[in-house]
């Protein structure tokens, strides 16, 4: 048998704190979809921030109050896995954006492309 005692009681989250996990999450969903549906009138770029922002804090909540990751839990051990969060969040985001802006420039047809198909039929 092991010296170290586990207590259960750490390991899972109160109803207080699920309930927080939730009520944060639904306003950070809530605010995106209502920039969007409201087209509220700001700036492209700054509607995109606004978004992804909201999406990276809502994924840390969700690591936070779910699935209970904190720098304290395990004498600091899953502070790796806030880490690989972090980078996974990175990569998710910036190559997101990344795709989405090549394919709006390399999916649409050029105004002379349009031209010339117009003019050869």
């Amino acid at each position: 048998m092991s010296a170290e005692h586990h207590d259960t009681h750490e390991a899972h989250g109160s109803y207080r704190s699920y309930m927080i996990g939730f009520v944060l999450s639904v306003v950070l969903t809530a605010i995106p979809f209502w920039i969007v549906l409201a087209e509220v009138d700001i700036h492209l770029w700054l509607a995109l921030s606004i978004i992804f922002g909201l999406g990276a804090i809502q994924i840390m909540v969700h690591v936070f109050y779910f699935l209970h990751v904190t720098v304290k839990a395990e004498a600091g051990w899953q502070v790796m896995s806030l880490v690989f969060t972090g980078v996974l969040l990175l990569i998710v985001l910036v190559g997101s954006i990344w795709v989405m802006t090549h394919l709006n420039t390399n999916m649409m047809p050029q105004h002379e492309q349009m031209e010339m198909m117009r003019n050869a039929g």
